[in-house]
């Protein structure tokens, strides 16, 4: 495989861990309405489960308030149901062939809630970052034992992986402390 594309590998598998996290925390509330909070919400419809985002098209039209506009207005009350499954508070309301969300003023208990769950999330992105990481090395040192990779090679290739995991637990870590910020923001 070669050092090069052992670390493209990597990194390949990182960003998309990275993005994985960015999308957990986009469905984090945080006092302002946010499309990200529900359109990935599980729906119960047509004999499948489908997010709402197949759904319907979701907008703000300010900041305390989410609009779903179902493109089949028959599924409506599953979307109700589903947004009142969901664990995240939200109460829908019915307005004809849409649903509207009232998003309610976090108190200072659930926006401490809300920033453990943010660092959670970073956490378990982290930990999926390390396993990339170890399985990356072990293709190093396999490459390195089968005479793929001279012992220079396999170590730099070690080196730059460690390098490329430390960038994004960086990012890892921006990610969360931004949220962490916005979600306590009064």
């Amino acid at each position: 495989m070669g050092k090069e594309s052992i670390c493209k590998d990597a990194r390949v598998k990182m960003e998309k861990a990275i993005t994985h996290l960015q999308e957990e925390l986009r469905g984090l509330r945080t006092g302002r309405a946010n499309t990200g909070l529900v359109e990935n919400i599980k729906i119960e419809c047509y004999g499948d489960i489908s997010p709402l985002k197949q759904l319907a098209a979701i907008s703000t039209p300010d900041a305390q308030s989410i609009v779903i506009k179902p493109y089949d207005p028959s599924v409506i009350s599953n979307i109700e149901k589903g947004i009142l499954k969901s664990d995240l508070g939200l109460t829908p309301a019915v307005e004809g062939k849409m649903l509207r969300i009232v998003i309610p003023p976090l108190n200072e208990e659930r926006r401490k809630k809300l920033s453990v769950h943010a660092k959670d999330f970073g956490e378990t992105a982290k930990v999926v970052l390390r396993n990339i990481r170890h399985e990356a090395i072990k293709h190093a040192e396999k490459e390195e034992k089968e005479g793929i990779l001279t012992e220079d090679d396999a170590k730099r290739t070690k080196d730059d992986i460690q390098k490329i995991i430390h960038e994004f637990e960086g990012k890892a870590n921006d990610f969360v402390k931004k949220k962490t910020e916005e979600i306590l923001k009064v």
